[in-house]
């Protein structure tokens, strides 16, 4: 009796452990392509009314995973924000998702639990390209830097540090 009661919460734990730790996601990729919501301006033409703008623009660098690719966030004809994510590339894993922390870059985890952020959503693949929409009412000026984030570990895979972008 007391053997049977040991296997069965081994494999609970097992079980559990699985559930938790998903670690068939360090040797899945999940690639997403998906396109731009419109044509961005090209070269040295002139922004029109009908052209997206460019707002801000960094490149990821590693934190607790490598993690490339570039960040921008465009404002549409329509006056939506939208966060693109092109080149990119990071590990795998569990409710992996995407925040706007509020500090000018984020080295570790401390920066973006006591900085503050916004959730953009889950991480639709962990690479290729890929947009997010931003609230309205998020300001560019705290929102500095854009990472991605396990939310179950609490860990900060990369982050990309935004800079305004002359238009």
């Amino acid at each position: 009796m007391k053997r049977t009661i040991a296997i069965i919460v081994i494999l609970v734990i097992i079980v559990l452990a699985w559930y938790l730790f998903r670690p068939e996601k360090l040797f899945i990729s999940e690639t997403v392509m998906e396109e731009f919501p419109e044509t961005a301006p090209q070269g040295e033409m002139a922004p029109s009314a009908d052209s997206p703008v460019l707002l801000v623009a960094g490149n990821f660098h590693g934190v607790a995973h490598d993690t490339k690719g570039t960040a921008t966030i465009y404002q549409l004809p329509d006056g939506k924000k939208v966060l693109r994510l092109t080149g990119f590339e990071t590990s795998n894993g569990p409710d992996v998702r995407v925040y706007l922390v509020a500090a000018s870059d984020a080295n570790d985890n401390d920066t973006v639990k006591q900085a503050g952020f916004v959730e953009l959503g889950s991480l639709k693949g962990n690479v290729g390209d890929q947009n997010y929409d931003v609230p309205s009412d998020v300001d560019l000026d705290k929102y500095r830097a854009v990472t991605i984030w396990c939310k179950r570990f609490g860990v900060n895979f990369g982050t990309a540090p935004l800079v305004a972008q002359q238009n």
